[in-house]
């Protein structure tokens, strides 16, 4: 290829995808302010992590939860809205209140399934932990607390990109995520304090607990049961958010093994929500794209991707050589500015880029297969592809970035 067919087709992707590249863009740094926060808050969060032994197994589960869910519901409403099943008015339609009811309903199970796990992990790796029923309160309690914050968000996001002329796909995955990583460490400390609240008398926790299983499988046998829809929706995402929940607990599994060196690199435990939630948010534009363009007829399950697939996955490698140096800057930044000791601009910027550039090439692949799979085996992409692949990325994520780190700073050093 001459150099001025190269410019050309240069200028020819830069021109079609222009919006596209500024949507996501511009969604992956608010996404990226939003994880900033949540790093923040995990960096001074030392004190629960050493009071409540455990707790870290389930942080990237319960922050995965949140995009898992949310990302999903945001896809249907983008998928929805985009096929004109649903109004972008704040029109409460059987449809919408049916996919909320739902989205509920998901995120109370998988919190208790996420305390369960997390428990197991820690005894099977000789974790020092928590009791049972403090990781199910701990994590159901900030579940409906999250949900209560998250489900109007979803809605209002979805509804004012689409209003607005913005593509939903480009806008609501990167910034629903950002949404839980902001709100899903605070609500894991507000319910610590409920937990501490009650926790007065062990027969308290256990008619709390009793009362939450028991209205838990109420609302999933009657969400089941409601419409074709509901239950469509439960019998697709439940198997496989379990699955994410498992997997999330296995991230945090990696993230406990390597806590000593976490809480002495303050900078690199400030940059893990912002890895994890900007590599997720990216696989998640690349999810719901993909998932839009193969209910649309643009993108074909085809066993090697082609046409409509190729630019999306080179808008994934262009962002991530904008982003990921970055939020690198960002964590090492934050730390400076609250005195915290850290390892360094250029070693920080070698480590996110270096991790996000690996990530995201296993990941590209992975979406898409999910995607065209799924959708080969008449399974609603939005139900599976935004929680599997967010969920893989949260678990390798944190291996990758850990690995590196360990890497560059004993090099480096």
């Amino acid at each position: 290829m001459t150099r001025s067919s190269l410019s050309a087709s240069v200028s020819k992707f830069y021109g079609d995808n222009k919006s596209n590249l500024k949507e996501g863009l511009i969604a992956l740094l608010i996404c990226a302010i939003g994880d900033l926060v949540a790093g923040i808050i995990l960096g001074k969060m030392t004190f629960f992590l050493e009071a409540f032994p455990g707790l870290l197994v389930v942080i990237p589960g319960a922050i995965g939860m949140r995009g898992n869910i949310f990302g999903s519901f945001a896809s249907r409403l983008s998928t929805n809205l985009h096929i004109g099943l649903i109004s972008p008015k704040f029109e409460f339609s059987e449809h919408l209140n049916h996919n909320i009811f739902s989205s509920f309903v998901l995120t109370l199970v998988l919190s208790i399934f996420l305390g369960i796990v997390g428990k197991i992990f820690c005894i099977l790796l000789h974790y020092n932990s928590m009791e049972l029923i403090d990781f199910i309160l701990i994590c159901t309690l900030a579940g409906i607390i999250s949900n209560l914050i998250m489900l109007p968000i979803t809605m209002f996001v979805s509804f004012k990109s689409f209003e607005h002329g913005w593509d939903p796909d480009n806008i609501t995955s990167p910034i629903i995520a950002a949404f839980g990583d902001l709100f899903t460490l605070p609500a894991i400390i507000a319910s610590i304090f409920i937990l501490s609240f009650i926790d007065i008398n062990i027969i308290i926790k256990d008619i709390v607990l009793g009362i939450i299983l028991i209205g838990v499988f109420i609302g999933f046998i009657y969400c089941y049961r409601l419409s074709d829809e509901t239950k469509t929706i439960l019998k697709q995402s439940t198997p496989i958010l379990l699955l994410c929940s498992f997997l999330g607990g296995s991230a945090g599994g990696i993230l406990n093994s390597s806590v000593e060196t976490l809480l002495t690199n303050p900078s690199l435990l400030t940059l893990l929500p912002l890895f994890s939630g900007e590599c997720g948010s990216l696989i998640s534009i690349l999810g719901a794209r993909l998932s839009s363009g193969l209910h649309s007829g643009l993108v074909e399950p085809l066993r090697i991707p082609k046409g409509y697939s190729i630019p999306n996955f080179l808008i994934c490698f262009i962002l991530a050589l904008i982003i990921f140096p970055f939020i690198g800057i960002l964590a090492e930044g934050s730390s400076l500015i609250f005195g915290v000791v850290g390892v360094g601009f250029d070693k920080i910027i070698e480590i996110s880029t270096l991790s996000g550039l690996i990530l995201v090439t296993i990941m590209v692949f992975i979406v898409y297969y999910i995607s065209t799979i799924s959708y080969s085996h008449n399974l609603d992409p939005d139900n599976i592809v935004i929680p599997i692949s967010t969920s893989v990325t949260d678990s390798i994520s944190s291996l990758v970035l850990i690995s590196v780190s360990l890497l560059l700073l004993g090099v480096l050093i």
